[in-house]
């Protein structure tokens, strides 16, 4: 009985040559990851400026990612961070399915920089003026991500939006 005991414990303790250390596991998919995101990230802006492309837009393009160009100027006060402003807005996918709008003749009313809407629309938002209207396009990272928003938008989801800055009421200091 001690035999095929000692033999059993002997056996289980016994590390093969094949088995890595789980740091170094961790470390690999770590890396695949990256490289993955990278990819997507790659292909994306690949999709993004193609779709520029094919309508001969003259965009500009912040550090996030974001692509915006204003086509028709406005002559008010140019949005801050804190202010209070009233939008109208109309989002489609890359494809041109419309996903949201804002109501016909209704404005919305947010403030810049509490995260009330999508980060790249606020981002967009501050690069114009009262009056301004602009096109903007706005990689997923900036949007809903990788999962979108579990209805309308899909996962990974870049949005076009046009949008229009009714006004811009300033914080008060």
């Amino acid at each position: 009985m001690i035999f095929p005991v000692s033999c059993l414990l002997l056996f289980s303790c016994h590390q093969t040559t094949g088995y890595d250390h789980p740091g170094k596991n961790v470390k690999s998919l770590k890396d695949s990851v990256i490289n993955y995101n990278r990819e997507v990230v790659k292909t994306e802006n690949q999709e993004i400026d193609d779709f520029i492309a094919r309508y001969r837009w003259d965009m500009m393009k912040t550090q996030t990612g974001l692509r915006y160009m204003i086509y028709e100027n406005g002559h008010g006060n140019h949005a801050r961070q804190g202010d209070q402003v009233s939008i109208k807005y109309k989002i489609n996918l890359l494809t041109g399915d419309l996903v949201f709008q804002s109501d016909t003749g209704s404005t919305v009313i947010l403030e810049i920089g509490k995260r009330k809407v999508v980060s790249g629309l606020e981002e967009g938002i501050l690069q114009m003026q009262q009056g301004d209207r602009a096109k903007l396009i706005v990689p997923s990272h900036l949007a809903y991500g990788l999962l979108g928003d579990m209805a309308s938008i899909p996962a990974g989801a870049t949005l076009v939006i046009d949008v229009e800055l009714c006004t811009v009421n300033k914080q008060a200091k």
